[in-house]
């Protein structure tokens, strides 16, 4: 709940209005976890809440309890959360010199199934209400001891099959953290028809499109894109290039393209030739990422030299690209590892 809702909540339960305001600070600015935590209340207020429904001041909160921590060389701090109904979900604290990007989930598990994420393994089970996910923010900043300073969309889940919860999620994060839509990314594979909808809810939403678009394309043709992501099939490539051409045209908003580079695979020259012609003309920027090796798949992580040259290559072409750092690769870095190596021996902590 944001401020006007939560002195809305107050009054209805027969408090005064600035009790929603005291409240609205102890969960944005101070990170509470509970209703009897909230001392700043009038304890029989509190005392009377615990014992309504929802059962418990852990439910009436909304937060997740911390399930694992694994803490990488680097700083990067995976957490595996657990949610109220018993599912487990991952976020990940990635620090760097004068920031700390907190990358989020979106649903518990994801349906489209691309064959180098370990998320993709188990299939969906749910999306995340919008608590769900705003809470794996609160989380980091709780563990790390830091204030995000950038978040993204690039954990468990496909955002664009839960907009509505993300779009919310994405006002909660500017409105109650304070955090700006330009330091928020959302990452999608692909969903057919999505994202000119996406640009028109988020300037119903938000009033504006400003956080980032970043597109996973991994590969320059259709059909190496149908191997890695087997959804793929459903979406043609120049369908979908047609639907971030009409989401620049609507948000006036650049799209970023994700491209993991994968050993032997889609990391060689003619590759990155073909990726520039492919988004010739368009307003875009290509962010290329070193696979991080799973168990269930043989892919390869590329050679640094490849790596370059596939760089090289998009730049000389005029095309705006990055190399994406590896974080945590010693704490079960790519998305979902944490979560499947501890399935099934999961305890709070």
């Amino acid at each position: 709940m944001g401020l006007p809702a939560l002195e809305h909540w107050a009054t209805a339960h027969g408090q005064a209005a600035f009790r929603g305001r005291q409240l609205h600070d102890w969960l944005y600015a101070k990170g509470v976890r509970s209703l009897e935590g909230v001392t700043v209340l009038p304890k029989a207020f509190r005392e009377h809440l615990a014992a309504q429904p929802p059962s418990g001041a852990f439910d009436w909160i909304g937060r997740s309890r911390e399930l694992h921590r694994s803490v990488a060389r680097d700083g990067t701090t995976k957490l595996l959360l657990g949610t109220a109904d018993g599912l487990s979900i991952e976020t990940v604290g990635i620090p760097a010199e004068g920031r700390l990007t907190v990358c989020v989930s979106s649903q518990v598990g994801c349906p489209m199934a691309c064959r180098f994420c370990a998320t993709g393994k188990g299939g969906l089970q749910r999306s995340l209400a919008v608590h769900e996910i705003v809470d794996q923010v609160l989380s980091v900043r709780e563990v790390m001891d830091a204030r995000p300073s950038h978040v993204v969309f690039m954990g468990m889940g496909e955002p664009l099959l839960n907009s509505e919860a993300v779009l919310d999620a994405i006002h909660c994060l500017c409105t109650d953290l304070g955090m700006a839509q330009r330091q928020i990314t959302v990452s999608t594979v692909g969903v057919p028809k999505t994202l000119p909808t996406l640009a028109e809810r988020a300037l119903e939403r938000l009033g504006r499109a400003q956080f980032t678009l970043a597109v996973s394309l991994h590969a320059p043709d259709q059909r190496l894109r149908e191997e890695l992501i087997p959804t793929a099939h459903a979406y043609p490539l120049e369908a979908l290039l047609d639907d971030c051409r009409r989401y620049v045209a609507i948000t006036g908003r650049r799209v970023s393209f994700e491209y993991i580079l994968l050993g032997g695979l889609n990391d060689q020259p003619r590759h990155a030739v073909a990726l520039a012609q492919l988004l010739r003309g368009f307003q875009s920027h290509v962010n290329l990422i070193p696979y991080n090796p799973i168990a269930e798949e043989e892919f390869q992580r590329p050679a640094p030299g490849a790596v370059e040259a596939f760089r090289q290559a998009l730049q000389q072409r005029h095309v705006a690209v990055s190399v994406r750092a590896s974080r945590g690769l010693d704490a079960d870095a790519a998305c979902g590892q944490l979560r499947r190596r501890l399935e099934g021996s999961l305890q709070p902590a």
